[in-house]
């Protein structure tokens, strides 16, 4: 069972998670800066590679790419198996709320679509140093490309929890998060793509009609 406090999402608020007014406030991120922190990070990391360590462009934009893939696997299944822990404990409940129940909870709620960029960054540097000791230099292009698909999946679910569902062919993101939170919270795990939900199993049991019917125009029906 997960820690949901609520039975039915709401679309207006913005819950308090701590006490301590600080913690309270890093709590809060506006959706430009680990996008530009991000974007940042990966264009010196792609210019010290090439540049400073003497990488050619192929070999550069293989890493790259390797990376952007590994973090779609990465993003799977950190929200199937971190952020969606049984809350079989108390200590459990309060992680899982505080991680992810919240923004199932308040799903409207845009400061906290994306991770306080203080933590990210620690994760981030812990990341390169577990990267570099595996890959060596390779580490350049592979965490550019690695940081550079988080920032597209900030993007990606800001998007769909903020916008309307477009009329092209990203419209089946919107679909897939939107059964996720609205449906079938043990299924559509991915949100930047659906890809690792085909690999595993964990589509959406709806038909694509299903869905789109379910959805309507937005991914948070009010």
């Amino acid at each position: 069972m997960e820690s949901t406090k609520l039975k039915r999402p709401k679309h207006k608020g913005s819950p308090k998670l701590f006490d301590n007014p600080i913690l309270e406030k890093l709590t809060h991120t506006h959706i430009s800066l680990p996008l530009i922190i991000f974007g940042l990070i990966s264009v010196a990391l792609v210019y010290y590679g090439v540049f400073e360590k003497g990488f050619e462009a192929p070999a550069m934009i293989g890493l790259f790419l390797a990376g952007l893939f590994f973090f779609t696997f990465i993003e799977y299944v950190m929200h199937r198996y971190l952020y969606h822990i049984p809350a079989t404990t108390p200590k459990k409940q309060k992680l899982s709320y505080t991680m992810h129940g919240v923004h199932h909870d308040y799903p409207k709620d845009k400061s906290r679509l994306a991770m306080p960029p203080v933590l990210s960054l620690v994760i981030a540097t812990v990341l390169f140093i577990i990267y570099r000791a595996v890959l060596g230099d390779y580490v350049f292009g592979f965490l550019a490309g690695f940081l550079i698909g988080y920032a597209a999946y900030l993007a990606v679910h800001y998007s769909v929890h903020a916008f309307k569902v477009p009329g092209n062919f990203l419209k089946i993101l919107w679909h897939h998060h939107s059964i996720h939170h609205y449906r079938e919270p043990d299924r559509a795990f991915g949100v930047s793509s659906p890809l690792w939900d085909q690999i595993f199993g964990t589509m959406p049991r709806k038909s694509p009609v299903q869905e789109r019917a379910a959805v309507g125009t937005s991914i948070d029906p009010s």
